[in-house]
């Protein structure tokens, strides 16, 4: 007898960079803002006071109370998740059917289409622009002509870091009779979310994470926000205690402290917006063009194939770890040292190819 579904035995893994010997990382959207001390403090004296013989609070509570707080929506309109991806994972299983179809935009963040194979999923790709826009006209099109049940991309875009405005995201979901899931996971950085419309709207889920603007990534959590009706058959299909209880109270002291966030969230965007410029600028000699973002990240466009890899490996000579995806790179914005460490290596890089050693 075979054990393993075909479904499952054709699954190709996540694939996570090796960091060995890496220095400077900035392969995964993450935050380079450490908690301040007096955070760390209070989280210390939580995992000391934790009942570690508990299950967790199946609602996952003061998570929920506070990110509700911050988001300035009903707490009962928010479901929480071990990050965004089992949110992912649990809207693809509990509210869609084997067979139906899931429609997502290319390029975009491979767990869509991962989750989709082990939901059973029918599952299209629609190509963004050349200039990897999503066009909005044609993504109705796209929805009208496949028969989708769901559409699911992000805002801003991973691994491109480009948006769409608020007005056009509302109007395809208003359009289109679809159920229109919205990965806001790097929205924090932009101001044109669509979250406060989610509880209002029939057919629309916004995703958020803690994992990028928080700098929570190692605490795993995200939320779905939706109408009474959805929430309530996502909180059905959940696991009873999928947040664990160090998480929940961790991230609700984090998310709590205004002046952490806000400092936080300045700090990256002068780092994304120092990134933008000057890969720009360095892109013209290393034979990349980079896409303008609105996110904590900088998506860079090789003119050569082969070059994505050439550029990724002469960094990791250096210490450096950036994303590759195919013939594309991603690259996170760093602390001021860590992106002056990817620039000058990046020069070096750029010298190398000019006397025609690279």
């Amino acid at each position: 007898m075979k054990y393993i579904p075909e479904k499952t035995a054709k699954i190709e893994p996540y694939g996570f960079e090796d960091s060995s010997g890496i220095t400077v990382k900035l392969d995964a959207n993450e935050s380079f803002v450490s908690l301040p001390d007096r955070l760390r403090e209070k989280l210390a004296k939580i995992a000391l006071n934790a009942d570690y013989n508990r299950y967790p609070d199946p609602l996952s509570g003061a998570a929920v109370r506070a990110f509700s707080k911050y988001l300035g929506v009903p707490p009962e309109n928010l479901v929480a998740g071990n990050g965004s991806d089992e949110l992912i994972f649990l809207i693809e299983n509990s509210l869609m059917a084997r067979g139906e179809r899931l429609l997502c935009c290319a390029p975009d963040f491979s767990m869509y289409r991962f989750y989709s194979g082990l939901a059973e999923l029918e599952f299209t790709d629609m190509p963004k622009t050349g200039d990897f826009e999503i066009n909005a006209e044609a993504l109705a099109s796209e929805v009208r002509k496949t028969g989708a049940k769901a559409v699911m991309f992000s805002n801003p875009c991973s691994p491109t870091g480009l948006g769409l405005s608020r007005e056009t995201v509302l109007k395809l979901v208003s359009d289109t009779d679809r159920l229109w899931i919205i990965d806001e996971a790097y929205m924090d950085f932009w101001d044109q979310s669509v979250a406060d419309e989610a509880v209002k709207r029939k057919n629309l889920i916004v995703l958020r994470t803690c994992s990028k603007a928080f700098g929570l990534a190692a605490l795993r959590l995200g939320f779905a926000v939706s109408c009474a009706e959805i929430t309530e058959a996502l909180i059905k299909a959940k696991s009873p205690a999928n947040v664990n209880a160090l998480t929940c109270a961790m991230a609700a002291e984090v998310i709590s402290d205004g002046e952490y966030i806000e400092k936080a969230v300045a700090a990256i965007k002068e780092s994304s917006a120092e990134l933008g410029k000057k890969l720009g600028e360095l892109g013209r000699d290393c034979g990349f063009e980079t896409v303008k973002s609105v996110a904590n990240f900088t998506f860079a466009v090789p003119e050569k194939q082969g070059d994505a890899l050439k550029i990724q490996e002469f960094l990791k000579s250096r210490g450096i770890l950036v994303r590759r995806l195919g013939q594309k790179l991603r690259i996170t914005a760093g602390s001021r040292a860590e992106n002056a460490a990817l620039f000058e290596a990046l020069e070096a890089y750029a010298k190398e190819r000019k006397e025609g050693v690279s």
